[in-house]
């Protein structure tokens, strides 16, 4: 069931050759995979579920927990579902899917839904705390963050639903509404949703609490980090795009510019700054890469270029904008392993469930529909009438490389004319030690578009399936030699880039509360080649003898050539083979000073492209810490093509010599300074960032 368009139009879209049209037929598309699912007009959008354990409505909680899930599943599936059907009842607005006409449908459910009495009625915020007996008089309910979808959609589909309603109707809508608009929240991007419930009620005629707006609106303010980016919660990821940089623009145009102009330009200054560099985040096909939580969300990071367009003083780039939103979407409904019985799968292309998070249901993935808000454009918009360019990657020659490092959230994107990747390094990352999913989604030293992140490897001895926790892709990992503990990164200090070398620090098993953790630790260096990153990093253990390793990307295995090549004391493993789509990989690690060998781990089940894979990796024993003769000194390069045309030698060992400061092979103590065959050279210094990290 994958989407082919019907309507092209290469000559306004040279790269994609999606137009208004195509995304018509594209939401169309996805709408009745939804609506093959829904067997009767007064079933809600509930889909079959194909994962039972770590989703919610949780199957073993207790009954109570079973039923207030059970009520947020209903609402999610139902608002959720809006971001699509909105826009196209905005244009359709007689559609009608599978039998369904869907303004009907979404009508009646919705006052459903908000109703008091109703077999799928959602419940008030104060139903729901007398539902769980008040045992948190601060508690937040999963509705809050559906009501905000819900006014979103009733916005975009005014004339086809809300415009159809009674006043008793509307009334009744509304009241439910500011049950949960001016409620307790979570104090983070859950802001927002108040915000615009609050927006949304003020201009309908109702009345609200503008002291409750006023603060919630500053403290969102509060949480702004500069260059665009908006620290949510502790972290940094994809909320502060389709979340921070959607709804603030829609909350000016609500209510902002009229009732708060100062905090309005905010928001536009804001957004106008992650414009600068957003594109620059995805890669030449504009492929979204798999970073931070809640990535079953896929696409919906391009909306942030669709809220930026609902400003007043729009700066984006809209050729540039819808050749993104065009690639991000057809890098996903192209794909067979995207769909299950029709609807988007619970993982970022096929099911995965180390991707999952338990506080999403299966109706969770359909937040991919904000990316379809350019739908509530006018056909006669610049975003659908200028024609697709392709930003930077139009400027960059073969082999050029652009770096974009950006220190208030810790990102540093390159993107690589060479490959057309776009390549993630990030950093202000803590999380809890033994949070591996946490670590997964944060904490890999780089995330590339074309190779999505992979769990911790899984190995078959004989007839046993076990987790090789040794080795992990684009992380380092500790084992010591003495007791057998294993430690991770989980927390990566960020210093930023100086000479066009990104200097971070990562701490393995980081905990306040357990003596001299902070001392285990790595310093990173590392920089941008043409097909890839080559890493310049410096051991900080604490005496204990431990051996290292680092891992490559995880790479697909159906079908791999495996090829060794050596360059003096230079040692290179080459992988070649196919992705589950038939499409030509090609992946190279090379180890420098500090590695002893490279090795390689078959797995499966931890790729999320592909059912089997590979992950190449270094490995180094460290027995003494002091006055070794050991490097100190770890070097290495992983790299990529989309093709099966040979690296050349220069591409896998560009190297010519490394020099360090202090003379000694034990390096580190001083500066090191590593010539490349191209005649350039990087002088790496680590004694300057201690008083530069942050987190």
């Amino acid at each position: 069931m994958i989407f082919k368009p019907k309507t092209v139009d290469y000559e306004l879209s040279p790269y994609t050759g999606l137009g208004r049209e195509a995304w018509i037929e594209a939401a169309e598309h996805l709408l009745q995979g939804i609506f093959q699912n829904i067997a009767h007009f007064e079933d809600p959008v509930i889909m079959p579920r194909k994962e039972n354990e770590i989703t919610y409505p949780h199957l073993n909680a207790p009954a109570l927990i079973q039923e207030v899930e059970k009520r947020a599943e209903i609402f999610e599936g139902l608002t959720r579902s809006l971001f699509l059907a909105a826009p196209l009842l905005k244009i359709k607005p007689d559609l009608e899917l599978c039998g369904y006409h869907i303004a009907d449908y979404y009508k009646a459910q919705i006052l459903r839904s908000c109703s008091s009495c109703d077999p799928i009625a959602v419940g008030s915020y104060e139903k729901m705390q007398e539902l769980t007996n008040h045992e948190d008089p601060f508690r937040a309910y999963q509705q809050t963050v559906e009501t905000c979808a819900l006014v979103i959609g009733l916005w975009i589909s005014r004339d086809a639903i809300w415009d159809t309603y009674s006043k008793e109707e509307k009334d009744q809508i509304a009241g439910f509404l500011t049950t949960y608009a001016h409620a307790n929240t979570v104090p983070q991007n859950w802001r927002l949703f108040n915000m615009l419930d609050l927006a949304f009620l003020h201009r309908e005629g109702y009345p609200i609490d503008e002291e409750i707006m006023m603060d919630h609106a500053s403290e969102i303010l509060n949480y702004y980090a500069g260059d665009g980016w908006y620290r949510d919660g502790q972290s940094f990821d994809y909320y502060s795009c389709w979340a921070f940089n959607v709804y603030g623009p829609l909350w000016n145009q609500w209510y902002g510019y009229e009732n708060a102009p100062d905090m309005a330009k905010r928001f536009e200054e804001n957004s106008n700054e992650l414009m600068k560099s957003y594109a620059e985040f995805f890669d030449a096909d504009g492929y979204t890469n798999m970073w931070g939580r809640s990535n079953i969300y896929r696409n919906a990071s391009t909306s942030a270029f669709i809220g930026n367009l609902f400003l007043k003083h729009s700066t984006v780039d809209c050729g540039l904008a819808r050749r993104i939103c065009s690639g991000s979407l057809m890098q996903f409904i192209t794909r067979e392993d995207f769909y299950d019985k029709g609807i988007p799968t619970m993982g970022f292309y096929g099911q995965f469930a180390p991707l999952v998070q338990g506080y999403s249901c299966t109706e969770s993935p359909f937040w991919m529909g904000k990316a379809f808000l350019c739908l509530a454009l006018p056909k006669d918009h610049p975003f659908w009438r200028e024609k697709e360019n392709n930003g930077v990657w139009e400027q960059l020659e073969k082999c050029e490389v652009q770096e974009t490092t950006l220190n208030g959230p810790a990102l540093c994107m390159t993107n690589h004319a060479a490959n057309g990747s776009t390549i993630l390094r990030s950093g202000k990352v803590l999380k809890k030690r033994g949070d591996e999913a946490g670590m997964w989604n944060y904490s890999k030293l780089s995330y590339h578009t074309k190779y999505p992140w992979e769990s911790t490897p899984i190995v078959t001895d004989g007839e046993t399936e076990r987790r090789n926790g040794e080795v992990e892709s684009e992380q380092y990992v500790l084992k010591d030699l003495t007791s057998g503990e294993i430690q991770k990164c989980n927390a990566t200090f960020w210093h930023g880039e100086k000479n066009r070398i990104l200097y971070r620090r990562q701490f393995f098993d980081f905990d306040l509360s357990r003596e001299m953790t902070w001392m285990q630790a790595m310093n990173l260096a590392d920089y941008a080649v043409p097909y890839g990153i080559m890493r310049v990093d410096k051991i900080r253990f604490y005496r204990k003898p431990v051996s290292v390793t680092l891992g490559a990307y995880g790479f697909p295995d159906n079908g791999t050539q495996i090829i060794e090549r050596q360059e003096k004391n230079a040692k290179a493993l080459i992988l070649k083979g196919w992705d589950s789509q038939g499409r030509k990989k090609q992946l190279a690690m090379t180890i420098y000073d500090g590695w002893e060998e490279l090795k390689l781990v078959k797995s499966c089940g931890t790729n999320p492209e592909s059912e089997h894979s590979i992950i190449l990796y270094a490995v180094t024993t460290r027995r003494k810490q002091y006055g070794s003769k050991e490097s100190y000194v770890l070097v290495s390069q992983v790299i990529t093509r989309e093709d099966h045309e040979d690296f050349l030698d220069t591409d896998l060992f560009p190297i010519e010599s490394i020099t360090y400061a202090d003379q000694m092979q034990s390096g580190g103590y001083g500066k090191i300074a590593i010539q490349m065959k191209d005649g350039s050279v990087k002088k790496v210094e680590f004694d300057r960032i201690e008083g530069g990290l942050s987190i």
